[in-house]
């Protein structure tokens, strides 16, 4: 059945809370953040549950309201020179079973004003791995080809992220896929407008969008070595 879990009030809390970053006034409005963000947004985790399992077994959606799949709003201040407490957006992953942080394959939805979108794929592996998708990649460059070019790929999906300066080791310089091979993020994006992240069939296209990345995130779970 058609829901619809965000609203505008989501979008208007989190501007306020860019005008009034800090504790004081996110405890007096704590109210609307559980109201408008948290919990639609825990229920959005529930509720992709089922069709996430449809698309792979091997991925999960965690509503536990720290160390799941929701993003805590709290941003930690230790190391960075920007000391606000509170992050502007709403960012939910889901991440594979296998995963022990954030740095696998997964599906990655963030929401804010003026900047939703959704991503899918691998942000910054550590160079074993890095290196595994490359080696896949030169070994099976149909199969890459298939799942970086194809049609229904590419009308949803941008590939992204930051590259090598040089060739990585053991790759020549005039290889026919060395753009690819010199990544250091494997994932693709597309932008969501808030009209369809605020719409009742929001849940749907989300879920239609993860299907059509299928083979893109099939072939990193193979490159690093975990099932699908």
């Amino acid at each position: 059945m058609a829901r619809r879990y965000f609203t505008p009030k989501l979008f208007a809390f989190l501007r306020d809370l860019e005008e009034n970053n800090d504790r004081v006034w996110f405890k007096a409005n704590q109210e609307t953040y559980e109201t408008y963000i948290r919990e639609p947004a825990l229920d959005f985790i529930n509720d992709f549950t089922a069709p996430l399992h449809k698309i792979s077994q091997h991925f999960v959606t965690d509503s536990r309201t720290v160390g799941g799949s929701l993003f805590r709003i709290q941003r930690d201040t230790r190391f960075g020179k920007d000391k606000t407490p509170y992050k502007l957006n709403t960012g939910m992953q889901f991440r594979h079973m296998m995963a022990k942080d954030v740095h696998a394959p997964g599906f990655y939805l963030n929401i804010a004003p003026g900047e939703c979108f959704m991503g899918v794929g691998l942000w910054r592996p550590e160079t074993k791995h890095a290196y595994a998708i490359r080696e896949k990649i030169d070994a099976d460059p149909a199969a890459w080809k298939r799942a970086t070019r194809s049609k229904r790929f590419t009308d949803v999906f941008s590939l992204e992220g930051e590259s090598l300066v040089r060739p990585p080791k053991g790759f020549d310089a005039d290889h026919p896929l060395i753009d690819d091979l010199k990544r250091k993020d494997f994932i693709a994006s597309t932008r969501l407008t808030q009209k369809e992240v605020t719409s009742d069939a929001f849940l749907e296209q989300f879920t239609e969008n993860c299907k059509k990345a299928v083979p893109f995130i099939k072939f990193l779970c193979e490159g690093v070595g975990v099932p699908f």
